[in-house]
């Protein structure tokens, strides 16, 4: 089964982009329920094709939505609205690690996946994996449906050394990262396409290998035991 998003979308985001306050949408209130509708179809075969490969906590194209309104309190862009569609997965239980991200906005559009905030502790566990096993991250990352799916590993670094490692560690510029992020890239046209659901769904599908080691890293520590109960 498949499902297409709208011409009509990306059009109301162009136009939202170029009217952006709150007289310009209520009036056109309409079609911003219209277009989300669409996005929330979308995504709702999304996440029933990733449930093949995948076990997702979102249940619903409509859980799964970001809020299309500005939090205008502490941030200096004080336009309304967000205009973009941009919805996230996240992976069910401890044992599965990592989370998706897509997001929908002409001129913008682009898919990611990985660890974007990692806790402290998540951190520090990734950091000492690398130190040890890192021409195994390097297999992963290098591994040919990554070189297909996405361009290279994203994501925010430190700016030398993280505190313990040495700045001529052979993986330090992996062990930089903040962030864990695949990113790809889509044109507008793309987004438009019959098989956009399936390139998403298949990008994502292509860093299971990835995810899987990940969630098996931070699930245990050093000696290889689960630390999960503790």
């Amino acid at each position: 089964m498949t499902q297409q998003i709208s011409k009509t979308t990306l059009k109301f985001l162009k136009e939202l982009a170029l009217n952006n306050n709150r007289e310009w949408f209520n009036e056109h209130k309409d079609k911003y329920v219209e277009a989300h509708l669409n996005i929330s179809e979308f995504v709702d075969v999304l996440i029933n094709e990733m449930n093949k490969h995948d076990v997702l906590v979102t249940t619903s194209g409509k859980k799964s939505l970001y809020r299309i309104y500005n939090d205008v309190r502490f941030s200096k862009d004080k336009t309304p609205f967000n205009a973009r569609f941009a919805f996230g997965f996240q992976r069910a239980t401890k044992l599965r690690r990592g989370g998706y991200y897509v997001n929908i906005k002409p001129g913008n559009c682009y898919l990611a996946c990985g660890f974007f905030a990692p806790n402290p502790q998540d951190l520090k566990r990734i950091r000492e994996d690398i130190s040890i096993n890192y021409k195994k991250w390097n297999r992963l990352i290098n591994s040919k449906n990554s070189l297909k799916e996405f361009d290279g590993l994203k994501g925010v670094k430190v700016a030398t050394a993280p505190r313990g490692y040495r700045i001529d560690h052979p993986a330090i510029e992996l062990l930089r990262h903040k962030q864990i992020i695949f990113r790809k890239d889509f044109k507008d046209k793309d987004v438009l396409s019959a098989d956009f659901l399936d390139s998403v769904n298949m990008s994502f599908k292509s860093v299971r290998p990835f995810f899987d080691y990940l969630s098996e890293v931070l699930t245990t520590d050093l000696n290889g035991e689960s630390i999960l109960d503790q």
